[in-house]
């Protein structure tokens, strides 16, 4: 991609969007496809050219990692027993499509169904927003176009920028757990994105022919070349520029930071500023600038410019509960990855073939059911693997295992991200607030209990499975309840924090259309605008609305 990073002159635009990320990338691309639109692209971290963002295993040497992550932390957790979780976030071109889980799952028609209730607005109902993540996909079932596709096209793009592919291994041991839990009554499913997730199967990837396939080739790498795309990287927005003049406040443009010399400028946008810094960035940002709660802003000695109370609050995330399971007589990564020969020859297989574990996504099995008989949905999500650990970074454990880890699609716990200061590259406060419902402790008691079942199955007891974590001798809600605080972490999943609503909603940050509420010529458009999360991986769902919000804004709306 080329490098414009020291464009000279050139500071005046029509459109900036800040954050290179997974929606920013693909704004930047809708953007600039009229030439006559001058857009600036930012982002803080540094080109994606780190060889293990590409490969697909190398998220382990991405997370936590100063050149690709922010290495955020949480806020001790009272349902987390006080704990402290590691919360990762792309640093990088590409943003977190960079670093995270590759996986392809855009929820349930429920989830759209219900923003579009919430907004007021059919625009973000399933019927409607599924035109808008076909549009830019790239689905591998159609590559051969032949007649069998045509029920595929009712539900998948082909020819789009967003590569979509089958994961290039399977593993004896997941697909008897596949087998096992269709025996504890959950159907099979070949596509978890038809509206209905309800089923056990192999995840869809964002792969292309065993490498990741980020935001940044798929959307930046011809784009980058046109003209009237400029792309900063390593330059930090450090706040907003407001006019304060005129009836209603209007964002004009942004002050920056170039990351190696530290010297300051200003960038002006004729027509609008759009926040893609994610459900972390976009808020910090926005309350830096005077956009948020009058009492946090106080606190700070920051003037208001708006008073918008809902900024940073409304944070949801997904939390996993990690059961571990010893096995017998099975093939997992645990006995590949322990020995010199083993590491050998999954390198040799990933450099002639691009398969093996060096292909994989941190989650192979994907399954969607329900933690107990009063839903009508899948209420929960599991993530299966072929190896255990005790925590992520952690070595493999030295004995063949497999890791079940399953999540609440729809927590009600609500948290929130603070600044700290008037400091803008101090981290913010980031509290999820995770369990801290009966719901939600609930939900997590009877996950562990389906986990249970399943392992329990026919097709599984060849294995003779042993319940390594949390073990077989808890059983209360109590028990389970505490112990998932023990081991639960986070898929990081962070949404809500500037969520879109109606416009006699208190706590609404942007409307309907990611225009922020008070102010002109500002939008927001990341994960942060969903009013209640997804029921699956948040990544496509962001890029769903990009496109929508990429629509609106070339159409003036």
């Amino acid at each position: 991609m080329p490098d414009n990073n020291k464009t000279p002159g050139l500071l005046e635009f029509d459109y900036i969007v800040a954050g290179a990320g997974t929606a920013g990338c693909l704004l930047a691309n809708r953007l600039s496809a009229n030439p006559k639109n001058r857009v600036l692209l930012i982002e803080a971290g540094g080109r994606d050219n780190y060889h293990w963002i590409h490969i697909p295993v190398g998220y382990l040497y991405c997370i936590d990692n100063p050149r690709t992550d922010w290495c955020f932390r949480t806020e001790p957790a009272p349902g987390l027993n006080n704990r402290s979780l590691i919360y990762p976030r792309g640093k990088t071109l590409g943003g977190c499509s960079s670093i995270n889980g590759m996986l392809y799952i855009r929820g349930q028609a429920r989830d759209y169904n219900r923003w579009a209730d919430i907004t007021g607005d059919d625009a973000w109902s399933w019927d409607n927003c599924l035109p808008d993540f076909m549009r830019h996909e790239d689905h591998h079932s159609l590559d051969n176009g032949g007649p069998e596709d045509s029920a595929q096209k009712l539900f998948h793009g082909h020819g789009g920028e967003w590569r979509v592919e089958r994961q290039r291994l399977k593993w004896k041991v997941l697909e008897d757990f596949a087998e096992a839990a269709v025996q504890a009554g959950i159907p099979r499913t070949h596509d978890f994105n038809r509206g209905d997730n309800e089923g056990v199967d192999y995840f869809e990837v964002n792969q292309r022919a065993g490498w990741r396939w980020n935001t940044s080739k798929a959307f930046l790498r011809n784009a980058s070349k046109r003209p009237n795309l400029t792309v900063w990287h390593s330059t930090q927005v450090l706040s907003l520029e407001m006019d304060t003049t005129g009836e209603k406040p209007r964002c004009t443009g942004v002050r920056v930071a170039s990351a190696s010399s530290g010297s300051e400028r200003v960038a002006t946008a004729h027509r609008e500023v759009i926040l893609s810094a994610g459900s972390i960035g976009s808020p910090q940002l926005l309350q830096l600038s005077g956009i948020g709660p009058s009492d946090l802003l106080h606190t700070l000695n920051i003037p208001v410019v708006v008073d918008l109370p809902g900024v940073g609050e409304n944070f949801q995330d997904h939390l996993q509960i990690r059961s571990v399971y010893k096995v017998k007589n099975a093939l997992t990564l645990n006995t590949m990855a322990n020995s010199l020969l083993g590491k050998a020859r999954i390198g040799l297989e990933y450099l002639l073939k691009r398969s093996g574990p060096m292909s994989m996504a941190p989650s192979q099995l994907c399954t969607f059911t329900r933690s107990s008989d009063e839903y009508d949905y899948a209420n929960i999500q599991y993530h299966v693997q072929p190896l255990s650990l005790d925590a992520f970074g952690q070595p493999l454990h030295d004995f063949p295992a497999i890791t079940a880890s399953v999540c609440n699609l729809n927590p009600t716990s609500r948290g929130t991200v603070r600044i700290r200061s008037r400091n803008p590259l101090e981290a913010p406060a980031i509290a999820p607030n995770y369990l801290s419902t009966p719901e939600d402790r609930k939900v997590a008691a009877d996950s562990l209990r389906v986990t249970r079942r399943i392992a329990g199955q026919p097709a599984f007891s060849k294995y003779q499975p042993e319940e390594y974590k949390p073990g077989p001798h808890y059983q209360t809600d109590d028990e389970l309840s505490r112990l998932a605080g023990d081991i639960g972490t986070t898929i990081f999943h962070p949404v809500g924090t500037t969520r879109m609503g109606r416009a006699d909603d208190a706590m609404a940050v942007v409307d309907s259309h990611l225009r922020v509420r008070g102010v002109n010529g500002l939008r927001v458009v990341d994960a942060g605008v969903m009013p209640v999360i997804t029921s699956g991986n948040t990544n496509s769902p962001t890029l769903m609305i990009a496109e929508k919000a990429a629509s609106w804004i070339l159409a003036g709306d």
